[in-house]
């Protein structure tokens, strides 16, 4: 029987205990920690050992002593990739005998003979396992014991700092421990963490009503996107469209002869999920918009719906992959009271799901070949979790770059079950949090927990699907004040078109929009009376240039005593760039209050004078721990300070 002397727990990061990989940025190093002891008082070592998932030989790290047995090391995420760790424990003799040894001779105890002999026999075992220029070293010092030495000249050359620095790298590692099982990080490449997104249906981009544009013609929009500062242009299904129960304006049930039909509805006789719709243009329209996205520094996202209208090829070759009634037709979708009869959806209990697996994972394939690198996927929740652990896996085994954002607007369990699963990003209950306390306890949930190790959030302001009663009837103040929020609370954040012209016209008692863009095609005066575009551009300038802004746990909630005003910090580790928000929650009225400001909170001593600059504005204020806030909605609803030390 084999028993162990170290102990090692509580290791971070580690998701559910290692069954699913810790998410970190590539460049970036991946901070360990872990609860590291022993029995009795013997020294502890430790490091951390680390390689590419797909590589054999491991590198490795010390760890160094926290307190209260508490352990951290770190190993770099050079490249965007899979990496796995494990931590090793070890008892380190030599330390142990000296530190012994060190409270003998310090207690003044005249006869340490024995204990000489056997620091003696460890430094000579020591030196077997030792290089030659260190070998030296310990002969060295073993030639200076062979002398008639006392207790204290002998402690001072037993404890020299390069002896034990040599002793602690060449000595052997008595009773080893190592960790298992194996913990997995995903090194994400940045813009997984930070960006920007605009949503946009490519045919509602001209100015002649009626009449859907083209891929190319669409291209046009993207230096007006670009210059709005987002780096990430969204793209609903780009497929061709059903005929089959085509929904017309509101989705309503009976299509006019011109409806161009829901984007959601996927497939037709021009192909289903590698074709594209033909009023949009072809594959070198499509090409040319990605390639002017590029030039503009703009990624394109596409939408990955796994579902198909009637009529899709795959309902015709492959019958069994969807749900079937007891008379035989196909079952089409529904979230009671709504039906969507142009849309069928997958069934992955089908006996042919392996065949159906493949087939997807081409799908994600064939796009990829086509410039694409980021998907937004539609509704994963109604799909099995360990599918898209598979999928994502194979997916990022080639290419570990691919970005998946899973558009689950679900129980809070599944969504997080999905972001550990492998989504790199998550759409969020941010919508829907609109008060001072809502926001507050969320957004410490999100980044305050363990929550932050898996899953990260994109907040998106509206969809859609989702204008809420805040952005219908608050006015332009309202979508002032949700964009600051989402620009600021979250490094990853998004709109979807219209949000830049305050766009809040909704079917009374819900929240979707009158004449949706999901049923026709929309004409826009991108650059009317009362948009935003400025506000939008700037928000995104101050985000880029301020790297507090793209992290996502250094948030921290300052006291006030206003419910309707917000205020908070983000700050980098060092303090060198620390921003300070503070928002009007109520887009009808003003409101005041006095913030607290802890020195800590922002880097400074107690009693240190600074200045907040407003990046909104360029006004320049004098703070202290106590500061006068008064945020009009009709014309500012929020401060964003970047906060330097000294007098303004």
């Amino acid at each position: 029987m084999q028993f162990h002397h170290h102990v090692i727990e509580n290791v971070t990061p580690a998701v559910d205990g290692g069954r699913y990989p810790a998410k970190r940025i590539a460049g970036e190093p991946c901070i360990v920690e872990a609860d590291i002891y022993r029995d009795g008082h013997p020294v502890v070592r430790a490091a951390v050992r680390w390689r590419r998932r797909n590589e054999r030989s491991f590198n490795e790290n010390p760890m160094t002593p926290l307190g209260n047995d508490r352990w951290r090391g770190e190993f770099p995420l050079a490249k965007n990739t899979r990496y796995v760790f494990t931590i090793i424990a070890w008892t380190d003799s030599y330390a142990s005998w000296l530190g012994d040894f060190r409270k003998w001779v310090e207690a003044g105890r005249s006869d340490v003979a024995s204990e000489l002999l056997e620091g003696i026999a460890l430094l000579k075992a020591i030196q077997k396992r030792a290089t030659s220029g260190d070998k030296a070293a310990i002969g060295d010092s073993l030639s200076r014991l062979s002398q008639d030495t006392d207790g204290p000249a002998a402690l001072a050359i037993f404890a020299d700092s390069n002896l034990n620095e040599i002793a602690s790298r060449c000595g052997a590692r008595v009773d080893p421990t190592t960790y298992a099982p194996l913990l997995e990080v995903i090194a994400d490449r940045p813009r997984a963490m930070f960006s920007a997104w605009y949503e946009m249906f490519p045919r509602s981009q001209g100015n002649e009503p009626g009449r859907g544009t083209t891929f190319r013609e669409a291209a046009v929009r993207l230096d007006d996107i670009q210059k709005m500062g987002f780096d990430v242009v969204y793209l609903p299904p780009i497929h061709p469209i059903g005929h089959t129960f085509r929904k017309g304006p509101n989705n309503s049930p009976a299509a006019t002869p011109d409806s161009p039909g829901s984007p959601w509805a996927i497939g037709s006789d021009a192909g289903g999920h590698t074709a594209i719709e033909p009023a949009l243009g072809d594959f070198e329209e499509f090409g040319y918009f990605v390639a002017e996205a590029i030039r503009l520094g703009i990624e394109v996202a596409l939408d990955f719906a796994l579902q198909c209208s009637p009529d899709h090829p795959w309902v015709s070759e492959h019958p069994d992959w969807f749900y079937h009634r007891p008379d035989g037709s196909i079952r089409y979708a529904e979230n009671p009271p709504k039906e969507y009869q142009d849309i069928y959806p997958l069934n992955f209990d089908s006996p042919d799901r392996d065949a159906m697996a493949e087939e997807i994972r081409s799908i994600l394939r064939f796009w990829i070949e086509h410039g694409v690198k980021i998907f937004r996927v539609d509704n994963p929740h109604t799909k099995p979790v360990d599918f898209w652990e598979w999928l994502i896996g194979e997916i990022q085994q080639q290419n570990p770059e691919v970005i998946f954002l899973a558009e689950a607007f679900t129980r809070p369990k599944m969504m997080k079950a999905l972001a550990k699963a492998g989504f790199t990003q998550s759409y969020t209950y941010f919508t829907w949090r609109n008060t001072k306390l809502e926001l507050t306890e969320y957004l410490t949930e999100l980044t305050q927990t363990s929550m932050t190790d898996y899953f990260r959030p994109n907040f998106f302001a509206n969809t859609p699907d989702i204008l809420m009663p805040v952005l219908q009837n608050g006015g332009p103040a309202a979508f002032r004040l949700r964009l600051v929020l989402a620009g600021t609370l979250s490094p990853s954040y998004g709109i979807y078109s219209g949000y830049e012209l305050c766009e809040h016209d909704a079917i009374p008692g819900t929240e979707d929009y009158r004449n949706s863009e999901k049923y026709e095609i929309k004409v826009r005066d991108w650059n009317k009376a009362g948009n935003i575009k400025d506000l939008i551009a700037g928000m995104n300038r101050i985000r880029r240039s301020n790297p507090a802004l793209q992290q996502l746990p250094n948030l921290s909630f300052l006291s006030n005593d206003s419910d309707q005003i917000l205020v908070y910090v983000r700050a980098t580790a060092d303090m060198s760039n620390v921003i300070l928000v503070a928002v009007n929650l109520d887009p009808f009225s003003a409101h005041e209050c006095t913030a607290i400001v802890p020195p800590a909170a922002i880097g400074l001593a107690a009693g240190k004078p600074y200045t907040v600059t407003d990046l909104l504005t360029g006004n320049r204020y004098q703070w202290s721990e106590r500061n006068y806030i008064r945020l009009d909605p009709q014309r500012a609803a929020a401060h964003v300070f970047l906060v330097s030390r000294g007098e303004a």
